[in-house]
């Protein structure tokens, strides 16, 4: 299991609920990619946390991984970035990214925990 806390939510990230995207980041985040991204901390290391058929709980929300990239582990590790597709799409998911299911955007807020299990 892994842990991490939402520490800010950029200016535009509410537009993209329309297209059932997230992007997570983490505190190493350029100044530019903050308006777009969740950027979330956590003192523990991820270590492949993502995985098909793996959970990821935002506060008491459930979602189930679906798919996952191939970088998106990588990029996760070393960046704490990822999309989240809420949705599937008609070609194969992008390296960087996963898609979970339900098709729900979650409501956040800053301070809540988000756990991939």
């Amino acid at each position: 299991m892994y842990q991490t806390k939402v520490t800010e939510i950029g200016a535009i990230v509410p537009d993209f609920k329309e297209e059932l995207l997230m992007v997570l980041f983490g505190p190493s985040a350029m100044q530019e990619l903050r308006d777009i991204c969740v950027i979330h901390e956590s003192e523990q290391e991820p270590k492949e946390v993502l995985m098909l058929g793996g959970k990821i709980t935002f506060g008491d929300q459930e979602y189930t991984i679906t798919k996952v990239g191939g970088e998106a582990n990588a990029n996760f590790e070393s960046l704490g970035h990822i999309s989240i597709y809420f949705r599937e799409g008609e070609n194969e998911v992008l390296p960087g990214a996963i898609i979970a299911s339900p098709q729900v955007f979650p409501d956040i807020t800053e301070g809540d925990a988000i756990t991939f299990q």
